[in-house]
């Protein structure tokens, strides 16, 4: 049985997680789910005091991840209609760790387990790796408000727990293919041929994944 495809972009803040996915959606005709950011009534907070508001802040996340991924589960996968994300939900856990404290963290990993039990996996999952330059200048130039306190060694240290969850997800989950890509050296959004090329590696994993 052929599987609906599923693509799910994931990096660190910054990578360009929303522009390759609306990139991949145009290109492929695939309905394009794009997380909730600014919306987060806590995040400029969280900014200015992550130990503060870290426990709000990752909490209006993962509610609204779940529920957006349990619409399109029922809207589109269920129907056969392929979804490419900006986001897939285990992302919280990388968020999570990094930022709540031991009490609050024991918590929300409980509720996580229950709410993430039957959320549909990505078939293919593309990871933005960066270094801290880029995502600096590229968080600069998009000129969040949230994001204006945003502090370079919380980022630092949320790329490297990225790169060693990636490493995790390969062991955990060998079955689903995990693109890396280096975005300090391609640049789809400007660059055709590099596009071109990323494009063309996306098209030969579906080919693949989506067969069985």
């Amino acid at each position: 049985m052929k599987q609906v495809p599923f693509i799910a972009v994931e990096g660190p803040i910054g990578a360009g997680k929303t522009s390759l996915a609306e990139k991949i959606s145009s290109h492929f005709q695939f309905h394009l789910l794009k997380e909730i950011v600014e919306e987060n009534p806590f995040l400029g907070k969280f900014y200015n005091n992550i130990e503060e508001w870290s426990f709000q802040t990752e909490m209006f996340f993962l509610c609204n991840r779940y529920k957006q991924l349990e619409d399109v589960k029922h809207i589109y996968l269920d129907r056969g209609i392929p979804v490419v994300s900006d986001y897939h939900i285990f992302k919280n856990m990388i968020f999570a760790k990094l930022t709540l404290q031991n009490h609050h963290y024991q918590k929300y990993e409980q509720i996580y387990r229950i709410l993430t039990k039957d959320m549909p996996e990505p078939n293919i999952l593309i990871y933005l790796d960066a270094s801290l330059d880029t995502l600096l200048k590229r968080i600069q130039l998009r000129n969040r408000d949230v994001e204006q306190n945003l502090q370079a060694d919380y980022l630092k240290k949320l790329s490297e727990d990225y790169r060693m969850f990636m490493e995790q997800f390969e062991q955990d989950y060998p079955d689903i293919p995990l693109i890396r890509i280096n975005a300090d050296e391609l640049d789809f959004v400007h660059q055709p041929e590099d596009w071109d090329h990323l494009s063309s590696i996306i098209e030969n994993h579906l080919k693949r994944s989506i067969s069985t």
